[in-house]
């Protein structure tokens, strides 16, 4: 039985998803997987199924009745964590844009005393690769603005590669949580800080998708701006 479990998020990620499974699986530590189905209309469920006969004991999924968000997603994955008491919990997408082979890092700086370690864009060796030179403006934009009115820390604010040790999990109050998208990353990391966890951010290369479709809209920008809002202004 290992003592880490990564959690990724599915919806019509058919593409994807056996590659990222098998590059989990292909690291020197052991790691389980809990895949987190959205209903996905390409089959990606019947991937997942077939891969775990060959990962028995190693590969979990829970299936969900729709496409119910990002943030509801890891709060499923995160309460089944816990209730298999693993130790140390990661989020990952399963899109190639998080490189695995970053995994170890994230284990050593828990292993260091920390209590969340966050893949980090936005510090020195860090970097974006795809991205145009508007939407790479935007995103610093929207980080500086978070870590301005909040009072932030974190300089990558809303990265979804992220461990948190167990300690971390049992002691925030899901149930507080009003962000559902991108927005949850913001707000939790939001709510570590505020309860004086120690957070450290490692530098990651963040490669955006090459196969599938981006799921940010219009709406998930929006939802961003108005947690910062929300949690600025919250008594």
């Amino acid at each position: 039985m290992t003592d880490s479990i990564v959690i990724i998020p599915t919806y019509k990620e058919k593409e994807n998803i056996e590659k990222i499974i098998r590059k989990v699986f292909s690291l020197s530590k052991e790691f389980h997987i809990l895949i987190i189905e959205d209903n996905s209309p390409d089959g990606t469920a019947d991937i997942v199924r077939k891969l775990m006969i060959e990962f028995s004991e190693k590969l979990f999924m829970e299936e969900r009745k729709g496409k119910l968000g990002l943030g509801t997603a890891y709060i499923h994955g995160f309460k089944w964590a816990l209730k298999h008491t693993y130790q140390f919990i990661f989020e990952m997408d399963a899109d190639f844009s998080h490189n695995p082979k970053e995994i170890p890092n994230f284990i050593k700086a828990i292993q260091e005393g920390y209590d969340v370690v966050v893949g980090s864009r936005r510090i020195p060796d860090g970097g974006i690769l795809n991205w145009g030179i508007a939407r790479n403006i935007m995103s610093k934009g929207a980080m500086w603005f978070s870590r301005l009115v909040l009072g932030l820390k974190t300089k990558d604010v809303t990265s979804g590669y992220r461990c948190y040790s167990q300690k971390v999990i049992k002691a925030i109050n899901w149930g507080q949580i009003k962000s559902n998208g991108y927005s949850f990353q913001e707000e939790t990391i939001f709510r570590c800080e505020k309860m004086s966890f120690k957070v450290k951010e490692i530098p990651i290369v963040f490669r955006d998708r090459v196969k599938g479709k981006s799921k940010l809209s219009k709406t998930e920008i929006l939802n961003f701006f108005l947690t910062i809002i929300r949690l600025r202004f919250k008594k």
